[in-house]
């Protein structure tokens, strides 16, 4: 639907907006509430220098902290909430605008907290908390603030550090602008001859062409873009891993990966461990992609045919009411308490549900420690849409959960642990849908869109995180790392995973020039580690296993109050070891296996 065509937000139904309400119940209660929170953070500097003096004032430190830090949450969510609802209304533009300044005036009212806590002996700090039942409350909170004592800098060199901070952001900065403002992408014309002009959204829905000279066009003239300036975006992106080898090398670190994973207390055998299991299971990669080769009839698979549909859409359609009957009977097997939870997101709008003039696009789960966790949807009618819905259910569950039954300064989740919920909810749905349908047609496509989220997501963020670790690696060891370099490596590790029925000595040897995940420093392996997980779980709770479901349950309401390796080991799952890696790819092999007999009747 055109931007033209789009109702505005008055013209949509209200029962299937959110209500924010609840959150402020006027913009005049969002403003005298900011006010106070403006006001409040003068209170910040009353404990500055005084950290150490006494468990009392140390206690009533972390206290205020949090307390503003829950003020300031609850009107940034409130705020974003309503831009993304109509971004084209001013006064929530104004209002999104504040609340991002009022973030940034909080970091800097509690800029001397950190570095002053740390400073504190670590005897002294634990005598402090031993006498004070307030901060033994607290004592993972402050474990984890704390644990980075040994790799803090002198004060005068932090402040150096701190100082030129926007040069070490610059590769990642100059990235961003290149491949979102001043890169210009050529222009192409799709099967019916209509010009379209390349950008990084129609570059993926041209892939998806059934028409292969569109695909082929697409693939070439968008790298063409990369391929010019590979040599700038190699040294782009050589700065970037120097900047995170550096940093790690004078914190005390013996790794960028190190010093990367020890912000989130992960050891480093997650890492290995998913490399080289997933490495172990590349056959079945190969075997998913030659069964692509068969499907299209194509001589000479390329890179560019790997995302083009391998079946039709199916002859199903669901309305979001019917979406959420299905909803509640494919989560079923999580239990009457868990299914509650999203009866009450449905009957008490927590969710956003159709598109409107001016609304963000996609989709999300957000909220404060205080709010619902609201779901931002742009619903249309089918299954992209019925799977999207349960995913963010997925995720506002969790957070549910955890502000239930923990203390405010546990009550989040670190990324690590995010997508575990919301990718279990798919899995559910992919048995409950393969379960209620009969038609072949409909289950070979409901098993495809599970083997491509496999592949997307497991294989296909485990080569990323592979190749990201061999660049961090190689500069460490004084390879410069050159276009050339990155090429020849980036088309190895591509081969390697995609095997001998695609070609991989094409423009996929430029990938690595556009991939924004190689920026952020050992992030993207989380996502591989996540869909494993889920995947896992989803297995157990479906062949009834109850222990595993109270472990599963108990997971989501643990919020920060462990460290995230800590939480998954208490329900069960040790992700320092292979085994449910296994399983996940495990389920994976079963679903090929199936497409494949379903695709000989």
């Amino acid at each position: 639907m055109s931007e033209s065509q789009l109702k505005t937000r008055e013209q949509n139904d209200p029962r299937y907006q959110w209500d924010l309400t609840p959150m402020f119940k006027t913009d005049e209660a969002f403003e005298e509430s900011y006010q106070a929170a403006l006001n409040g953070l003068e209170k910040a500097k009353d404990y500055e220098g005084k950290l150490g003096s006494s468990a009392e004032t140390l206690a009533e430190a972390i206290d205020l902290r949090l307390d503003l830090g829950r003020q300031v949450s609850n009107l940034g969510v409130y705020a974003h909430l309503k831009y993304d609802q109509d971004s084209t209304n001013s006064t929530y533009q104004q209002m999104d605008a504040k609340t991002s300044q009022l973030y940034s005036k909080y970091a800097q009212a509690f800029a001397y907290f950190d570095p002053e806590l740390m400073s504190i002996e670590a005897n002294q700090l634990e005598a402090m908390i031993d006498e004070n039942s307030r901060l033994q409350a607290l004592r993972q909170y402050i474990d984890n603030l704390t644990r980075f004592r040994e790799h803090v800098l002198p004060p005068e060199q932090e402040l150096l550090l701190a100082n030129a901070s926007e040069i070490f952001n610059s590769a990642s900065k100059t990235f961003g602008l290149l491949n979102n403002s001043d890169f210009e992408f050529p222009t192409i014309k799709d099967s019916e001859g209509n010009d379209i002009k390349l950008t990084h959204a129609t570059y993926g829905k041209l892939l998806e062409s059934t028409d292969r000279e569109v695909r082929k066009n697409t693939f070439e003239q968008f790298y063409s873009v990369f391929v010019q300036y590979a040599n700038t975006l190699a040294h782009v992106l050589g700065t970037e891993i120097k900047t995170h080898n550096f940093d790690a090398k004078i914190r005390g670190f013996s790794s960028a990966r190190s010093a990367a994973l020890f912000n989130n207390h992960i050891p480093e055998a997650v890492y290995d461990t998913l490399l080289e299991t997933v490495g172990e299971r590349l056959n079945l990669l190969h075997r998913y992609v030659e069964l692509r080769k068969q499907l299209l009839g194509i001589e000479d698979l390329e890179m560019y045919d790997m995302y083009t549909p391998l079946l039709g859409e199916p002859a199903i359609e669901f309305t979001y009411e019917e979406a959420k009957e299905i909803t509640l009977k494919a989560l079923s097997p999580m239990g009457e308490d868990y299914l509650s939870i999203i009866q009450e997101a449905f009957d008490n709008s927590w969710i956003d549900v159709y598109e409107n003039k001016g609304k963000r696009s996609g989709a999300y789960s957000s909220g404060s420690y205080d709010s619902y966790p609201y779901i931002l949807l742009n619903w249309q009618d089918g299954l992209n849409s019925l799977y999207t819905l349960v995913h963010e259910l997925g995720h506002s569950v969790h957070s549910y959960y955890t502000r239930k039954n923990q203390p405010l300064e546990y009550g989040g989740y670190p990324i690590f642990l995010a997508e575990i919920a919301s990718t279990m909810n798919e899995n559910l749905l992919t048995q409950y849908l393969l379960d209620t349908y009969d038609d072949v047609e409909i289950k070979k496509y409901i098993i495809n869109h599970f083997l491509d989220g496999v592949k997307g997501t497991m294989y296909r963020q485990t080569q990323f995180a592979e190749f990201e670790h061999f660049i961090h690696e190689q500069d460490a060891a004084g390879q410069p790392l050159t276009s050339e370099f990155m090429q020849e490596h980036y088309q190895r590790i591509n081969e390697k995973y995609y095997g001998p029925a695609v070609n991989s000595n094409s423009e996929i040897r430029y990938e690595w020039t556009r991939i924004p995940h190689f920026y952020y420093n050992y992030y993207v392996f989380q996502y591989s580690t996540g869909f494993a997980a889920a995947t896992y779980f989803a297995k157990k709770v479906l062949e009834g296993d109850q222990e595993t479901l109270e472990k599963y349950l108990n997971f989501l309401k643990s919020g920060r109050s462990h460290y995230a390796i800590d939480t998954m080991k208490m329900a069960g799952l040790d992700m320092t070891q292979k085994e449910y890696i296994d399983e996940a790819l495990d389920v994976f092999e079963q679903r090929l296996g199936e497409l494949e007999a379903l695709l000989e009747k």
